[in-house]
């Protein structure tokens, strides 16, 4: 599997981390209010801002890295995205953030402040096209829907607007794994060496993106799984503005399949189970639908905490981007995440884990129903289901924001067709 084009939780521990070789020196490094956008022309436009794309980077931790990003988009896929678009005359805008982790609201305010400088620098009158990847599909669909419904605010000039495996209608990470990481932060916080890492991950968890893209969330082990208040007030603001730009072409990808075939995971699996030195009969279990123990939490000299959740759809298993996070030994999902942080705590995992599990269901990347509904979850996905214009999905599910040449054909045609 491909490292993916966002890492999706940040560099979260020494041995999760992945070298990013150097990207090539921009042509130009625009200063933005909470951001930085560094922008490559195309060849063929002799050093001016012609034909702008926009490409927004997603949520992570920490600031944007552009070595990172550039990696993702041009080398660690089958499909060279910077430059095919560079072939068709396009100029590549990457738009980076100071805080991934900072509301998606206050980083729209940062992809306005790109679309505004593009615009003054654009040499004639060709249209932007302006999109992102996971939550950068968020963050400039709030963008353009404000720059259109605010008097003060200038037109955005925008023909196309494109998310990439953007959670639409929301994200999924299991309510077993936000449990442990909150369990694990409160327990071995204070570790001078784990505990960097797991207050990170806790704090990830919590922080003001993850909170609006999650569409189940818990800040605290006993939490009842639901929606974050920030989540209701994101969708509150979106929904004033409209919910979509209007005054563009819709268009979205997913990295997972429309077909309704799940990616093989079985709810209520168990999906990694450790013991050793902290740690006694710990497991996570698959996503079930109806009233179900997800995971069991117990320390060595603890009383076991059941986790519990009730009424969610079997998620784990569904349709769409999966799960990962680069490392040395290869891509790691989120159950893989849990049985790499139980090991570092010196516990013995058993062998059968289950690594990786649904991340963004198809159906939220296309915007196309309730990822709630365990039946929308794993019918197929028809054409006038979504909210979109048009869309197409992978041919299988693979992971989250992986650039493929399916996928990447597919939106140079659309972008090649909006003028």
């Amino acid at each position: 599997m491909s490292t993916s084009v966002v890492d999706v939780w940040g560099q979260l521990a020494p041995q999760a981390r992945s070298s990013f070789p150097p990207a090539p020196e921009p042509h130009d490094e625009w200063p933005l209010s909470g951001g930085t956008a560094w922008v490559y022309y195309s060849p063929l436009n002799r050093r001016q801002l012609i034909r702008p794309v926009i490409l927004s980077d997603g949520f992570s931790g920490g600031a944007s890295n552009l070595d990172q990003l550039w990696q993702g988009l041009e080398e660690n896929g089958d499909f060279r995205f910077v430059s095919e678009l560079h072939a068709i005359g396009r100029d590549v805008i990457i738009l980076g953030y100071e805080d991934r982790t900072a509301s998606i609201t206050a980083n729209a305010d940062t992809a306005i402040d790109s679309i505004r400088r593009a615009i003054a620098e654009r040499v004639g009158q060709a249209r932007l096209t302006v999109g992102g990847f996971s939550m950068g599909g968020l963050v400039t669909r709030y963008a353009l829907a404000k720059m259109e419904q605010d008097p003060g605010l200038p037109d955005h000039e925008t023909a196309v607007h494109l998310s990439y495996d953007s959670p639409h209608h929301g994200g999924w990470l299991p309510v077993s794994l936000q449990a442990f990481t909150h369990f694990a932060a409160d327990n071995w916080g204070d570790n001078p060496q784990l505990g960097p890492i797991l207050r990170q991950l806790s704090g990830l968890l919590n922080s003001p993106a993850a909170r609006q893209m999650a569409r189940w969330h818990i800040a605290k082990v006993g939490d009842a799984p639901g929606q974050a208040p920030e989540r209701v007030a994101f969708l509150k603001e979106l929904d004033e503005l409209g919910g979509w730009p209007r005054n563009v072409r819709r268009i979205g990808v997913a990295n997972g399949v429309s077909t309704g075939v799940g990616n093989g995971i079985k709810a209520g699996a168990t999906a990694v189970r450790g013991d050793g030195q902290t740690l006694r009969d710990t497991w996570l279990k698959a996503q079930d639908s109806g009233d179900q123990i997800v995971a069991n939490l117990q320390t060595v000299d603890g009383r076991p905490t059941p986790v519990r959740t009730s009424g969610l759809p079997d998620i784990d298993g569904a349709p769409g981007g999966l799960f990962t996070l680069p490392s040395a030994a290869g891509d790691a999902g989120s159950f893989g995440l849990v049985a790499a942080l139980m090991a570092l705590l010196g516990n013995t995992v058993d062998p059968d884990v289950i690594s990786t599990s649904c991340f963004i269901p198809s159906i939220s990347a296309v915007a196309a129903g309730d990822i709630a509904d365990s039946g929308a979850l794993y019918r197929p996905i028809t054409a006038d289901s979504s909210a979109l214009d048009a869309f197409t999905c992978a041919s299988r599910n693979e992971g989250h924001t992986t650039m493929t040449q399916e996928l990447g054909e597919w939106i140079m045609n659309e972008i090649a067709a909006s003028e």
